[in-house]
């Protein structure tokens, strides 16, 4: 929770600013939090219902609309058949809206994975998983999370890269033997 506190002039005041210290990033070892999150393809879609079904890989992201995220999102369409042959379903994550997501997607020529809206509450799953930026967007992390809901394997990427699907699918792999 951010309290803020102007003065007469609607400033902020630096001093007079506390924000709630920041989660820290989840580990390989960790227990995958449960969510629940609209989405742009196929309306709520809760996180623990793949649990014994398929491995999940739960792809954070800054925002719809930014270079690099157009380059990372969109890419995973064009690997989908990877994911399903780790039986794995991807989760996109952002603090953008529903609204947001279907014309980015379209923008896009469609995705079919889902594109989860973290919205409201304001990145309130990024909070959970230690990836919500001081500035209010999720930072750039991939989770592989296994059929049990543990997670096996974390890379967080400063926003202006993209994370290695060559190490995610090799993780994945192994998940598999």
């Amino acid at each position: 929770m951010t309290t803020t506190r102007r003065n007469t002039e609607g400033q902020v005041n630096k001093a007079d600013r506390t924000e709630s210290a920041p989660m820290p990033v989840l580990k390989p070892g960790d227990m995958a939090p449960d969510f629940t999150l609209p989405t742009h393809n196929e309306g709520e879609l809760n996180l623990a219902w793949y649990r014994t079904r398929k491995n999940v890989v739960v792809a954070f992201y800054p925002g719809d609309w930014t270079p690099v995220c157009a380059a990372q999102i969109p890419g995973y369409q064009h690997v989908l058949d990877e994911f399903e042959k780790y039986n794995c379903q991807l989760l996109a994550i952002s603090v953008d809206s529903v609204p947001s997501h279907i014309a980015w997607a379209k923008s896009h020529g469609g995705l079919s994975f889902p594109l989860m809206a973290d919205y409201f509450p304001h990145g309130r799953v990024a909070r959970l998983y230690g990836v919500l930026s001081e500035r209010g967007y999720a930072e750039r992390a991939v989770f592989l999370i296994d059929k049990a809901g543990i997670i096996r394997y974390v890379e967080k990427v400063p926003p202006t890269e993209l994370p290695d699907n060559t190490e995610l699918f090799r993780h994945l792999a192994a998940l598999e033997k």
